[in-house]
């Protein structure tokens, strides 16, 4: 194993649950005093949809909520500050939530059991990209991190079995700015979306390369860290910044893309790939392409992965893929709609910065509103429990 060992991890109960509390079931759900008592949701909740997305409260606060498939809130747990996205165990009774780029905090989270969240800080010169996902057992979580010194993209991996979570090590990802990542070949295979974008945490948002941009996707051997092969676009594509991704039911593997480049220009914003194969952009019509502001945000497969979703919050749209063909299959509006996250074979939840929660049918339907809540704003990505 190539991975870079590393010290053991504290679990900073101290300097976050002291007043953050631990998961608060709602009285809205309509659980029982007694099913209560189980744990803070029911598992009989595990025949059901629920989704989980990080928000802005209507008090500023920042929180993590579980939601149904009504847009109703479940149980939320309060964040220390703006959360992102998160891993899903794959029995879906975990949760790992991360801080937005620079955080230094992730929460893991049991739902459905009386335990508080085991808080997760980042090692000296690291911090958090906002996206991770767990092994196929369920026992390790993999997070992408910036080794912002070094100005390197390396893959943080940590044992969550256990009563603490321990920090085993880490291995590179063979570029900068790692943003998003996922599991492929029966889990053996880890994608990483590296994005390119230098920062650091003394300029938290700043972005320090943008004339030399190297994004990339990389597939690397998950038990010995090495890098199987690392796509990369065309070099007039080098400002392309490569971020989300979803597996469709063929196993390729989708990502969408934030362009960095001259405004006058509309690039492609969508690529599919496999190990095997390199990057092939869609074709988003000019008359659509050009009213996205070059900003794909979320990108997930509905349950039959047939069908691909892509957000574009700032053209407020939602682009619909055929996975088979790679063609354009319809758009719908959402105004500042992001989080996406599928229902069922066909139909997706949305969210949005304005609160809103929709419903889509599917790729031809035209979204309904199932719930607003007042002074909320829904981070960008949404998870199907």
């Amino acid at each position: 194993m190539h991975w870079t060992a590393t010290d053991r991890v504290e679990v900073s109960r101290r300097a976050f649950l002291t007043g953050l509390g631990g998961l608060t079931a709602l009285t809205a759900t309509g659980l029982s005093k007694g099913a209560m008592a189980e744990g803070l949701l029911n598992p009989a909740f595990l025949g059901t949809p629920l989704f989980a997305s990080a928000r802005r409260e209507a008090n500023g606060n920042y929180a993590l909520a579980i939601i149904d498939d009504a847009g109703q809130d479940v149980a939320r747990v309060p964040l220390p500050s703006r959360g992102h996205g998160m891993a899903v165990s794959p029995d879906k009774r975990r949760l790992m939530a991360f801080a937005r780029r620079p955080g230094t905090f992730a929460l893991l989270i049991d739902p459905f059991e009386q335990t508080k969240p085991k808080i997760l800080t980042s090692i000296a010169g690291r911090h958090f990209y906002g996206h991770g996902c767990f092994s196929a057992d369920g026992r390790l979580v993999y997070a992408v991190e910036n080794d912002y010194e070094a100005v390197r993209g390396v893959i943080g991996v940590y044992d969550v079995s256990g009563r603490e979570i321990r920090r085993l090590g880490e291995f590179e990802t063979g570029g900068i700015g790692p943003h998003d990542l996922l599991l492929t070949d029966h889990g053996r295979t880890l994608v990483v979306a590296n994005g390119g974008i230098q920062t650091h945490p003394e300029k938290p948002r700043q972005k320090l390369n943008i004339d030399t941009m190297a994004p990339s996707v990389a597939f690397i051997n998950i038990e010995t860290g090495d890098i199987l092969v690392r796509h990369a676009l065309t070099k007039d594509l080098h400002q392309l910044s490569l971020r989300h991704m979803a597996k469709d039911g063929q196993g390729q593997v989708w990502i969408g893309g934030q362009y960095e480049g001259d405004d006058g220009r509309t690039p492609p914003l969508v690529a599919r790939m496999t190990l095997d194969d390199a990057p092939r952009l869609t074709e988003i019509p000019g008359t659509i392409g050009a009213d996205l502001d070059g900003y794909i945000g979320s990108v997930v497969a509905n349950a039959s992965g047939d069908t691909i979703a892509t957000s574009a919050p700032r053209g407020g749209k939602i682009l619909f893929w055929s996975a088979a063909t790679g063609d354009l299959i319809g758009t719908q509006d959402v105004i500042d709609g992001c989080g996406l996250a599928p229902i069922d074979d066909r139909a997706f939840l949305i969210s949005d910065g304005t609160g809103g929660l929709s419903y889509l049918e599917d790729p031809t339907s035209r979204p309904d509103v199932l719930a607003r809540p007042a002074g909320v704003a829904w981070d960008n990505h949404m998870f199907a429990l």
